[in-house]
């Protein structure tokens, strides 16, 4: 049983970090660009890195919907087949 519990929260904790990982880097990567933009253009406002990331994120988030669901059902399938 120590084992089951010790799979389930390993497998839990890679699987946040997988499915966390298209926003993330999504943010990453347009944060990077409009960080260049500014530097660039010499534009120096902080709050303009906000909004595109924001979308960026968004957008992201609806591409990958699927896919991010499709991985927390096969989850919920193993916590509770291994549930005797």
């Amino acid at each position: 049983m120590q084992d089951f519990i010790l799979q389930i929260a390993r497998e839990g904790l890679l699987l946040a970090l997988i499915v966390s990982a298209p926003p993330v880097l999504t943010s990453l990567f347009v944060g990077l660009l409009v960080s260049i933009v500014q530097a660039t253009t010499q534009i120096q406002e902080q709050t303009l890195t906000f909004v595109p990331k924001l979308v960026a994120v968004f957008v992201s988030l609806a591409i990958s919907a699927p896919w991010i669901g499709a991985q927390l059902v096969r989850f919920t399938h193993l916590v509770f087949s291994g549930i005797h």
